[in-house]
């Protein structure tokens, strides 16, 4: 059974991903699984290689999309991250990670897609 919260998640996977290649993104992988986790898409833009975290939100209440990536989150990310470039040598070494905020207005529509560059350190 697919839950609300995973259909919003696989509606902004979808839509960040469209808005990335119309802005000159190559997606290589979606839903990258590793020891840590996944990595919802690895992506390669101006020969760089960027991992993706999509946070998609349908409401403020809980606050904006990219203020619920915690600590252990972003930890958890550039392990993942270290990870797939040990694993994919031939990808090359040099990386970073974006995240894609979201925010669904009431009938579905996206009213914001924003791609914030270097979110996480690493």
């Amino acid at each position: 059974m697919t839950t609300y919260r995973q259909r919003v998640g696989r509606m902004g996977e979808a839509l960040a991903r469209t808005h990335l290649e119309a802005i000159g993104y190559s997606i290589l992988h979606e839903n990258y699984r590793g020891k840590f986790g996944e990595i919802d898409l690895v992506a390669r833009k101006d020969g760089v290689l960027v991992f993706v975290e999509v946070r998609t939100r349908t409401a403020r209440g809980f606050g904006i999309p990219e203020e619920s990536i915690t600590q252990a989150k972003s930890d958890r990310m550039v392990a993942l991250a270290l990870e797939y470039v040990e694993s994919h040598p031939a990808e090359g070494s040099e990386w970073r990670i974006d995240v894609v905020a979201i925010e669904l207005g009431r009938t579905g529509a996206p009213s914001r897609v924003e791609v914030i560059e270097n979110a996480v350190e690493g």
